[in-house]
């Protein structure tokens, strides 16, 4: 497969193999499915994608080629979404308990395996859920504006059969990782299901954390909650597994599974310097109590689009703004507290609630996650109505440890002024993408890679070569146990670049790899170096 589109494309690029590939002319294409302003754009890609493939031709074949997460051109070829099963979908009249997992039993896909289901007894909230229903040509699921996403491969599932798929997003306490541990939750809990969902190859979930990674200060597991409540480790992201694999980004987690059930990435910190990020924000509203009254809010919370977006939520119901945009912090385990204040409030024209410029919350209330986003509010109050403009500072610190500046200017009385947008891209409401628009490598493409590399050859091009040009290297016992290693690598790889346009990555490995000379050949030209140069 030779390069996609190098040049002229920001956006994730989505191939449509739904018409037959012809790499001699690429077009462009459409607008994202979501974060991301709609944009048209043209560009050329004159060199074939599988040029570098042994033994593969693809001439006079066309492809085309779409900017973001969607759409094809034409209503015919547009995204489908499903909102009730048909009589083919798996499972028949069990509707999702977005409370927890349904009693019963999970067959493995190999079909030796029982595993029981899992099921949480205790209700945590869950926030925020997607479904949909896919078949044999797979697809993404997506919780908007969390971070989180599952990818279910082609032809994971059986032809002729469907599966109402769905995710639902808990964000757990982390006094129920373990008893007396020093474990927290890094990132929320995630269950997928159904309990029965039967695949022939393994799943890709995609969630955020809020770990500083950088420094070796973590050990970081992935966790699964048993049937009895208590979290059970499935692997440390750091050791061997053939049974999951975890690739471990600096804000995300791609994981690879294949059974079912409720799933986080928990902490244990190994020093004091391990540390966690945390987002901080500031949101402020008038006192409808107090016409001259107005509050500002502050929030110190996870560092994932999850964490936030719960905030959001809460802030849009009771009339909030976002008044500066947010800013991260590092919070490490040295066991001090974190203190708000406010600072530089116009004492002509603001007054205060006496002994509330300065809160603080306890180390524990901070490091361990939370079921309820951490908050603290400053109540001003005008002298007169005359003063509409609110200046001031929001200071943030962890006692021998980080600090940082919120800025306040704001209308207090425009609505439209001084307002920051919750997010800084457009909010996401597409949930569901069937088919091969899911996918940036459509499934022809995707099965001629699959073939060449799954067999070892006489030069060395087989899968563990496709995976370390991709950098791919740790836990490759994982994809040697796979029925097909490389297909299995390119779902990794497809959950990495969901996000990006990034498609010259693959295209640049795959070149690499055709100049990947055999061991003999190789030989062979040393030797005839070397004797030209005693010839000279």
């Amino acid at each position: 497969i030779e390069t996609l589109v190098r040049e002229g494309v920001s956006n994730p690029l989505l191939i449509n193999s739904s018409m037959q590939p012809d790499l001699t002319v690429s077009r462009t294409y459409t607008s994202p499915m979501c974060f991301q302003d709609s944009i048209d754009k043209e560009l050329m890609a004159e060199r074939s994608l599988l040029d570098p493939l042994p033994d593969l031709k693809v001439k006079g074949q066309k492809i085309e080629v779409h900017c973001n997460f969607l759409v094809s051109v034409g209503a015919a070829e547009r995204a489908e979404y499903h909102v009730m099963s048909h009589p083919q979908t798996f499972p028949r009249g069990l509707a999702p308990d977005y409370r927890g997992v349904a009693v019963g039993t999970t067959l493995c896909r190999r079909g030796k395996t029982l595993f029981p289901p899992q099921v949480s007894l205790t209700p945590s909230r869950p926030l925020h859920r997607a479904t949909a229903v896919f078949g044999h040509a797979g697809g993404r699921l997506v919780v908007p504006n969390t971070g989180i996403s599952l990818l279910v491969p082609h032809g994971g599932i059986a032809e002729d059969t469907t599966w109402e798929t769905y995710m639902i997003i808990h964000q757990e306490d982390s006094s129920t990782v373990s008893e007396d541990g020093p474990e927290i939750f890094l990132s929320p809990a995630v269950t997928y299901g159904p309990p029965g969902l039967d695949l022939s190859c393994p799943i890709a979930m995609t969630v955020a954390h809020c770990a500083e990674v950088a420094a070796d200060n973590w050990t970081i597991r992935l966790k699964r909650q048993m049937q009895d409540n208590k979290w059970e480790e499935v692997m440390s992201v750091d050791e061997e597994s053939a049974s999951c694999y975890c690739l471990l980004e600096t804000q995300r987690c791609h994981v690879l599974l294949e059974h079912p059930g409720r799933y986080a990435l928990v902490g244990e910190p190994l020093n004091q310097d391990a540390a966690k990020r945390l987002r901080l924000a500031v949101f402020g509203s008038p006192d409808t109590s107090n016409s001259l009254g107005f509050t500002l809010r502050v929030y110190c919370v996870d560092d994932t689009p999850h964490a936030f977006q719960e905030v959001a939520v809460g802030e849009r119901t009771r009339g909030g703004r976002l008044l500066e945009e947010p800013k991260m912090m590092l919070f490490r385990g040295n066991t001090f507290s974190l203190q708000v204040s406010i600072q530089d409030v116009p004492q002509l024209l603001w007054s205060i609630k006496p002994f509330t410029t300065c809160q603080e919350f306890s180390f524990s209330q901070v490091w361990a996650s939370s079921q309820r986003p951490l908050q603290c509010a400053f109540s001003l109050e005008r002298y007169s109505h005359s003063s509409t403009q609110l200046s001031c500072k929001i200071g943030i610190r962890q006692v021998k440890g980080e600090e940082q500046i919120l800025q306040v200017y704001t209308s207090v009385v425009e609505n439209e002024k001084g307002v920051v947008p919750f997010f800084t891209q457009s909010d996401c409401t597409i949930t569901s993408q069937t088919g091969s628009r899911a996918f940036k490598i459509p499934p022809s493409i995707r099965q001629r890679i699959s073939a060449t590399f799954d067999t070892a050859n006489a030069k060395g091009k087989d899968w563990r070569l496709l995976a370390q040009k991709l950098h791919i290297d740790r836990n490759l016992c994982y994809f040697a146990c796979q029925e097909s290693p490389s297909s299995v690598i390119l779902s990794l790889w497809e959950a990495q670049h969901q996000d990006s346009g990034d498609l010259d990555s693959l295209a640049s490995a795959l070149e690499e790899i055709s100049k990947v000379q055999s061991p003999r050949t190789a030989t062979l030209r040393e030797e005839r170096e070397s004797e030209f140069t005693k010839l000279g």
